[in-house]
Parts: structure tokens; C-alpha cells; sequence
């Protein structure tokens, strides 16, 4: 910051945006902050310098300074309203979000603004910075610590009745307990968002970000087509507002389509209008695994898993269905190749599927022990001997119906002879 501050104006403001370059607009605005005036037009000026300020530090992806700027901010915040400075301070910390690698920024920054709240008794914006707390603590898998914060803010943000805060937090409850693999506490967490939701208009963008959350549980579920119903609205409410998470919500779309047997669907949807939009990696990626699926290839299928490694294994959701679908694949395979053999090599199936012979003697052990066919490997020999599925003999069934069936006649003999001696 310059040391010779510049009148809080709509001409310095004008200068700034005249600049040459970003460095000098940054250089003027400071200077700007730096007037001493408190007069309402100066605070107003003021407000739009920090704007442009805000802008400008992100652009250059200047994260500490961003971090500073809200810093050095304190003392003007006790000169305008609780709801600007509220405003000011979430825009820097969402500024600061879409600057590349500052997760443990933020998480920094928010602690310190959660802190500064507290003693000046910022309640309405000490709850917003810890739900933001909370939901990076979550990014970055501290799932204990943002657990124990988001605990006690739901009983206090439930005692004050702020719905639209309420609906943030319990999504994010939801969310963070779907991590943690607890599926009813995460139903419950949503279940208690839709309530909240329903009391209150509630924007286009949270109400996608609920129907989102409602597909993933569904689909966790194994009910696939109403997870696809609500990844369906998610995708109208983010692609209405061009949000990136329509792409999300489509590829969830696809991946329901592909685990109900429908992967002939999938090139249609990608193809509509809605879905051109969004053709890129992530649909190529389900595109790939919905062609693996129609033609029953597992090798088609590695090779999706392969070449679209970001898209698919690193993203939770999908991998952990695609790991389901793969498994299912792999075992119908291997069963429809065994079928017309009683004794076979491990080599020459492995050969036939075109997997590794580990792989396929992993998996044809489990099969065994899971009672998906009935045989036994043969490991010095290096082979897979299948057993004649075991005939079921009638007769004791017989048995046991006749014993049944004696013991009614018995049974209703005893209840006449108890009438006749009554």
C-alpha cells in the first residue's frame, strides 16, 4: 500500500479502472481504502473499491493477499451495517475459493474470521463462515473435526429458525455422513433439509444441490431409477442456471441408464440438445463404459476404466458403482466360458476373457466360495475342475411334507376327541 492515500471518489475508483495494467489498479485502490473519510459517500466508494479490489487480486490469483485485505478490512466493517460487512466478507472468501490450490487457505481464513466474529458477537455471520468451515474441512476429509462443528451449529441455527441456513447445513450433514459410509444418518440429514426446504423459497442452486444428494442415495440404494429422476431435476435446475455441476448431474443420469441395463440409452441423452452442451471428458467417459457394457467386454471396459482414470475412478459415486457393474461382468463372463468344461486350464480362460491369470484365479476363487458354481481349483495343475451342480433329492422334501401334514391330521383328531369327552 502507498503511504499517500487518494479521496474516496467516483474519479479514483474511474482511475483505477483506467489503468494500464492490474498491478497499478491494485496499487490506486489500496490507496483509495487508505482515506481516513468516514462520510457516506466515502464509505459507498469505498464498498465498490473493495469490489473491484476483490476482483482484480483474484484474477491474479493473489490469495494471501486476499487474506490480508480482509485483515487490514476490520476496522472499516465497524463503520457499515452487520449485513455489508456480511457480504464483503463472504465475497473474499469465495473469491479466495476459486483461486486454484487454496484449500488450506481458506480453512485458515475462515478460522480467523470465525474467531473475529465471535468477539465482536457476529452471530448471522459467524454461522455462515462455519457452514463454510464445515463443507472445507469435509473437501479436504476431516470428517471429525467438521462433524463436531457442524453438531453444535444445527442446535443453535434450529433454536434461531433460520431455515434458508438450516437447509445448507443439514444438506452438508447429509453429505458429510454419506462419506463417512453412515447411509440412515445421511437419509435423515436430508429428509430434514427437504422439511426445512419446503417452509421457504429455496434458489434453483440449492434446490439442484438437494436433488443431487437425493439421486446419490438412491443410487446407493440400488434404486436406480429414482436416482435418475432426481439427478434429472438436478440437471434442469444447474443447466437453467449454467452452473458446472450440470455435468455432474448428467453423468450421474448416465450412469443410472447403464446399471439398469439401459446403456443403449445413454448415446441418445448425450446427443439431445441439453446434452451437447456438456459433451467432454466426463461423458465420453460414460459413453466409453455404456459401449463396454452393450458389447459385455470386460477388455473394452478396462481400457474405459484406463483412459478415463479422473473421470471414473476418482470420482466416489461413479467408482464405487462401476466397481459393482465390473464384478457383475466379470462373473457372467467367467461362467458363460466355463459352462461346456468339467476340467479347463486357469491360462486358457484367462486367455479367452484377455485378463491376467492372477486376476482370473482370485476371482474364480471367490466365485467358488460364494457358491456361484460349484468346483474346486486345482493349483498345482494349474487348472479349474467344475463339479455337476447337485441334484436336490426329492424324497426328503416328501418327508417333510407327510410328517406336516400327519402332524395336522393329529392335531384335529386331538380336537374332536376333546369335544367328544366334553
Amino acid at each position: 500500500m502507498s503511504s499517500s492515500y487518494l479521496p474516496a471518489t467516483t474519479e479514483s475508483i474511474a482511475q483505477a479502472l483506467e489503468a494500464k495494467d492490474h498491478s497499478d489498479s491494485i496499487s490506486i485502490l489500496y490507496r483509495v481504502l487508505d482515506d481516513p473519510s468516514s462520510s457516506p459517500e466515502a464509505l459507498r466508494m469505498k464498498e465498490q473499491a473493495i469490489t473491484n479490489l476483490t476482483d482484480l487480486l483474484r484474477q491474479e490469483n493473489r490469495g494471501e493477499d486476499l487474506r490480508s485485505l480482509l485483515t487490514s478490512l476490520r476496522p472499516f466493517f465497524s463503520l457499515i451495517p452487520k449485513a455489508k460487512t456480511a457480504k464483503i466478507v463472504r465475497g473474499i472468501i469465495d473469491s479466495v475459493a476459486k483461486i486454484p490450490g487454496t484449500s488450506d487457505l481458506q480453512i485458515s481464513l475462515c478460522k480467523e474470521m470465525v474467531q473475529w466474529t465471535r468477539d465482536e458477537k457476529r452471530t448471522f455471520l459467524r454461522q455462515r463462515v462455519e457452514a463454510r468451515l464445515a463443507a472445507l474441512l469435509m473437501e479436504t476429509k476431516e470428517y471429525s473435526e467438521a462433524l463436531t462443528l457442524l453438531s453444535g451449529l444445527v442446535k443453535e441455527v434450529r433454536r434461531l429458525d433460520d431455515k434458508l441456513l438450516l437447509v445448507d447445513i443439514d444438506l452438508l450433514e447429509s453429505k458429510l455422513h454419506f462419506s463417512l459410509r453412515n447411509l440412515p444418518k445421511a437419509k435423515a440429514a436430508l429428509t430434514a433439509a427437504r422439511t426445512a426446504a419446503n417452509a421457504i423459497y429455496v434458489p434453483p442452486a440449492q434446490q439442484g444441490a438437494i436433488d443431487l444428494q437425493s439421486g446419490i442415495l438412491h443410487a446407493e440404494e440400488k434404486d436406480y431409477k429414482t436416482g435418475y429422476s432426481y439427478f434429472f431435476e438436478a440437471f434442469e435446475s444447474f443447466n437453467a442456471l449454467e452452473d458446472p455441476k450440470a455435468v455432474f448431474s448428467l453423468k450421474y443420469m448416465l450412469l443410472c441408464k447403464i446399471m439398469v441395463n439401459q446403456a443403449d440409452d445413454v448415446g441418445g441423452i448425450i446427443s439431445s440438445k441439453a446434452g451437447l452442451q456438456y459433451v467432454g471428458p466426463d461423458l465420453d467417459a460414460m459413453k466409453a463404459v455404456a459401449d463396454a457394457h452393450s458389447k459385455r467386454s470386460l477388455k473394452l471396459f478396462e481400457s474405459a476404466l484406463q483412459d478415463y482414470k479422473a473421470q471414473l475412478e476418482e470420482d466416489p459415486i461413479v467408482h464405487r458403482h462401476l466397481s459393482s457393474l465390473y464384478d457383475t461382468l466379470l462373473e457372467q463372463n467367467l461362467c458363460r466360458l466355463i459352462e461346456p468344461f468339467s476340467r479347463v486350464e486357469i491360462a486358457h480362460i484367462a486367455e479367452l476373457i484377455e485378463l491376467p491369470i492372477d486376476h482370473v484365479e482370485r476371482k474364480m476363487s471367490q466365485m467358488i466360495l460364494d457358491k456361484k458354481f460349484a468346483g474346486t481349483l486345482d493349483q498345482g495343475a494349474g487348472c479349474l475342475i467344475i463339479f455337476d451342480d447337485p441334484k436336490t433329492d426329492a424324497i426328503y422334501p416328501a418327508t417333510l411334507e407327510t410328517i406336516s401334514n400327519v402332524g395336522k391330521v393329529v392335531d384335529s383328531l386331538y380336537v374332536r376327541s376333546a369335544k367328544i369327552m366334553a
